[in-house]
């Protein structure tokens, strides 16, 4: 049995990580006769059943209704249930891939996993150094982890075992979605489509507004997890008419073996692949990552290395360079800045940022801002003003950005796409949805301005 929304897609995005479904909604439990499980995990029949698109929401990967759905843990009746979020987050992290036979009573801790199930989900890592004594130095992120033996990273997800690191994270996925591409927020990626999002357990940064902290900031045997091998993410995304999928929800930095072997499986299969991060990663790997994904979104949550030390638990240097060798490597990409009142919220930081991104990434590199909602260790807070996000928006667009747009406030004229020469809107969204299109061979239909971005 699969749960499935049936409401209208609505709800927000997320400029911190990418969230899960997190509204309220009426969840409705569906027997839809799926492949029975099978322990190899082969392709068309893959180890737990996944996904059923309802009615027309997907065709040829593009949306054509405002549907969304996700596979949750079943809830032990045919009855139609009603989820609070609450319960609806405990679920997503348990995870949405769960095998029919209902979910653990809610108040139960989660189980941890046997060493001979783990065995599975652990390949030796790329990127570190070997040091004396069975010590290892981590050169995966910016901050280096010298571990000893049998000791772990920040990460909480590689460890050090007699000398040679690993990820134990590979193929083990805590939460999967079909998600619109909008979400993530890519709008200048294939707009109107579905991607195949999942996430691992683990984050290296500690953000203190995350609104998926359930699944980031826990180490992967605290919470259920179901075995995906890279072929499978590739079987499922294109079963269900997926162009893409999506690395996100936690931080795809820290399952990165697992990101470029699913990515290289997905291009076999002709599915695209997009990175959802914070960009807290070493330029070694990433170049590597530019060159083996599709498209990045990187989260940039403030152009202040004191807020980056004090809320992230990171730093703002590695990021900006991050942002800049993505654009040298050709890759696409687009930045989030999440707007949190009193925090990074001032004309100067908004000014600045403007400033580094026409001097350092160029004018056509969209830039979202997007409305904070209380999350996690954030909740004395209030949701960010219309009026904040637009007064950024006017001082990025004095400076002269060609795309930049207005996230979290569905139906805000600025979530639309206008071309920069004759100003006519060539992309015109509500929420999620796409309610006009006039780009054609990726220029605008009315005056052929090239629009950049990735449109076929």
């Amino acid at each position: 049995m699969l749960l499935k929304g049936t409401g209208r897609l609505e709800g927000r995005t997320d400029s911190v990580c990418d969230s899960l479904p997190s509204r309220p909604r009426p969840l409705e439990v569906l027997s839809p006769g799926l492949m029975p499980p099978s322990s190899e995990g082969t392709p068309g029949s893959v180890e737990f059943a996944l996904f059923e698109l309802c009615g027309s929401s997907v065709q040829k990967g593009r949306r054509v209704s405002g549907r969304r759905n996700s596979a949750l843990p079943a809830a032990g009746s045919d009855e139609r249930e009603m989820l609070d979020r609450r319960t609806f987050l405990r679920a997503a992290a348990i995870p949405c891939l769960l095998a029919c036979g209902g979910a653990p009573p809610a108040a139960a801790a989660p189980a941890l996993s046997s060493p001979e199930d783990d065995s599975r989900f652990i390949v030796e890592a790329k990127f570190y150094e070997k040091l004396a004594y069975k010590k290892i130095k981590c050169k995966l992120c910016p901050r280096e982890c010298v571990i000893d033996d049998r000791e772990r990273g920040y990460c909480g997800v590689r460890e050090n075992r007699g000398g040679t690191y690993y990820t134990l994270v590979h193929s083990r996925v805590v939460t999967a979605h079909i998600d619109p591409i909008e979400k993530k927020p890519l709008f200048h990626f294939h707009p109107g489509t579905v991607a195949f999002s999942l996430a691992t357990a683990g984050c290296n940064v500690n953000c203190k507004m995350c609104q998926n902290w359930e699944i980031s900031q826990v180490r992967p045997e605290q919470v259920r997890s179901t075995y995906l091998p890279p072929r499978d993410v590739a079987a499922v995304a294109q079963q269900n008419h997926c162009p893409s999928i999506a690395y996100t929800y936690s931080e795809p930095v820290i399952f990165y073996e697992y990101v470029m072997d699913a990515a290289e499986a997905g291009h076999a299969a002709g599915i695209k692949s997009v990175v959802i991060t914070g960009g807290y990663i070493q330029q070694d790997p990433l170049k590597k990552m530019c060159q083996g994904v599709d498209a990045i979104k990187v989260d940039l949550k403030a152009f202040s290395p004191k807020f980056y030390k004090e809320v992230v638990k990171g730093e703002l240097k590695p990021i900006l360079d991050t942002l800049v060798r993505i654009r040298k490597e050709g890759r696409w990409s687009e930045i989030v800045y999440l707007v949190i009142p009193t925090l990074n919220d001032s004309d100067a930081e908004f000014r600045d940022l403007a400033r580094w991104v026409k001097s350092e990434l160029g004018l056509d590199v969209p830039v979202h801002f997007t409305r904070f909602h209380p999350e996690y260790l954030l909740n004395n807070l209030p949701p960010t003003p219309v009026e904040t996000l637009e007064r950024a928006k006017a001082i990025a667009d004095a400076e002269g950005l060609h795309f930049v747009y207005i996230g979290n406030v569905p139906g805000h004229p600025a979530e639309n796409t206008s071309c920069p020469k004759c100003q006519r809107v060539v992309v015109q969204r509500l929420g999620f949805t796409i309610e006009q299109m006039h780009i054609r061979t990726g220029k605008c239909e009315f005056c052929q301005q090239v629009i950049p971005g990735v449109w076929t």
